[in-house]
């Protein structure tokens, strides 16, 4: 208990912890975004519920994932290699790798997953009307153990690239812990409130489906080695939900002029 008093008092650590736990929440904005969305097509009586279960089992797969760093450092480590590597980019490094560890394979699986989730809602979306092909599959109403299933994946998914991030910025076991508590804390205070938005605003649904179509796209790049840095990404993710926001407010505006 000393140990970690005594860690606390480093001014350096405090603005370590502090960086990382704006990260962890950053990488948090994924997992959230996809449990909003599948937990809203589920009734009204379970949708809740089945927040706080996704967002605790993430809680819970991250200190797991913690508690183990050791295995999990390992899942860095190359399984199979293809032989294959790509031209080198402007930085000098190869542009793509083909020598895979666990964590670009779970990557890629869950990248692969994300794809096709966000494929089928965006059909469902525009096609409203069963057609009889591969995206009507599981048109039918989703079942409470089916949405937790499909959250647990990708929890797993999510969780393995937070703490390896987590890992990469600090050594010190007790801060990384506290990064996750406090980003997990804070998406179970957001869950209710975004994922209610996203039910109010039938566009916005459509917007974060693209964001998780486009976060596929980049957990795949990533697993074979094609590293897109992740404020491109979160820059274009803000862009685009300060221009759907003021489109909302626009929308907003033109009804109340009409109504008056």
């Amino acid at each position: 208990m000393d140990q970690i008093f005594m860690l606390f008092s480093d001014p350096a650590i405090w603005a370590a912890l502090i960086t990382l736990v704006v990260m962890e929440i950053v990488l948090g904005i994924d997992n959230l975004i996809f449990i909003s969305i599948l937990s809203n097509k589920l009734p009204e009586s379970q949708r809740q519920r089945a927040r706080k279960i996704g967002i605790s089992l993430a809680l819970i797969m991250r200190l797991a994932l913690l508690s183990a760093i050791a295995w999990l450092v390992g899942l860095t480590q190359t399984v199979f290699d293809l032989g294959l590597v790509g031209a080198p980019n402007e930085y000098g490094s190869p542009s793509y790798e083909t020598a895979f560890s666990w964590r670009d394979l779970i990557l890629i699986a869950g990248g692969l997953f994300l794809v096709w989730k966000a494929t089928k809602e965006i059909h469902h979306s525009v096609d409203p009307k069963p057609t009889g092909d591969v995206f009507d599959m599981g048109r039918t109403a989703l079942t409470f153990g089916a949405a937790i299933a499909q959250i647990l994946l990708l929890d797993l998914v999510f969780s393995v690239d937070s703490i390896l991030t987590a890992v990469g910025m600090t050594d010190h076991l007790p801060v990384m812990v506290v990064a996750v508590v406090s980003a997990v804390a804070v998406m179970l205070f957001a869950a209710d409130p975004l994922a209610e938005f996203i039910e109010r605003n039938p566009t916005v649904v459509m917007l974060a489906l693209g964001f998780l179509l486009m976060i596929g796209v980049v957990l795949i790049a990533d697993g074979f080695g094609v590293h897109v840095p992740k404020g491109y990404i979160y820059t274009a993710m803000a862009f685009s939900a300060g221009v759907e926001a003021l489109n909302i407010w626009a929308r907003k505006r033109q009804a109340a002029s009409a109504a008056t």
